[in-house]
């Protein structure tokens, strides 16, 4: 089962946990990065948690392909995102996404910054889109993934995130809130990921998922710098009493 705000339920493991106090990357053996705050040994695995409480779900790899860890000192700023409040001087498509994502993330209990992080990866925020596959708009379904949501126009902002993030969330409940493993299945296929027990070796999908989660790490990133920084309610009364 979801939360509500999509703060994903990690699972109960006896492994001992490894305690990170601040923002660590973990440097993989292909090149890739992988922001964490937090992360423990299950068996011959690591799994990396996107947050301090376990909340936001993870990502679980072989230790043997890490190789080493090292502070995390960047603070990229991360752009407008679907989801936060919209811009009145932005353009009316975006506003649009913005409504949609915020509706979808409601109703299916999944975390806006993922919503936004996935549409940014499948199609650039272009409700227009169409790869050369045949995969359509902003969440990219493909006309049998569409059919079996009930989405009838894929070019429909709201329908097509609606479905795309509904599917998300069956795939999340399908691997137990393993999200590298949840977006590969959207990349690739359901059936690719349990074939090969995991991400698929397709460089395109290991691009993906790794595109996905740096881009979903950097909005958390920027919105707890954000409110860090943001003023107290009571700093603010005391500003207007004066």
């Amino acid at each position: 089962m979801l939360l509500k705000t999509a703060k994903f339920v990690a699972l109960v493991v006896t492994a001992c946990a490894l305690s990170v106090h601040a923002a660590d990357l973990a440097l993989l053996r292909n090149g890739y990065e992988i922001r964490h705050e937090a992360r423990e040994s299950v068996g011959e695995n690591t799994r990396l948690y996107l947050n301090a409480d376990r909340t936001s779900g993870y990502v679980e790899v072989k230790s043997d392909q890490i190789a080493g860890f090292q502070k995390d000192e960047s603070a990229s700023a991360s752009p407008a995102l679907p989801g936060s409040k919209p811009d009145a001087n932005a353009p009316n498509n975006l506003v649009d996404v913005q409504a949609a994502v915020a509706a979808a993330s409601k109703r299916h209990a999944i975390d806006t910054d993922l919503i936004a992080s996935v549409i940014h990866a499948e199609s650039s925020f272009n409700p227009r889109a169409v790869s050369p596959k045949g995969a359509q708009g902003l969440m990219q379904l493909m006309p049998g993934t569409a059919s079996k949501l009930g989405v009838k126009d894929s070019f429909d902002a709201d329908a097509n995130v609606d479905g795309g993030t509904r599917y998300l969330r069956e795939l999340l409940l399908r691997y137990h809130n393993d999200l590298q493993k949840a977006l590969a299945a959207y990349n690739a296929g359901p059936h690719r990921v349990d074939q090969y027990k995991g991400v698929p070796p397709y460089r395109e999908t290991r691009q993906y998922v790794a595109r996905v989660i740096r881009d979903f790490n950097r909005k958390k990133m920027a919105a707890g710098v954000a409110a860090k920084h943001a003023p107290t309610t009571k700093a603010n009364a005391r500003k207007a009493k004066n």
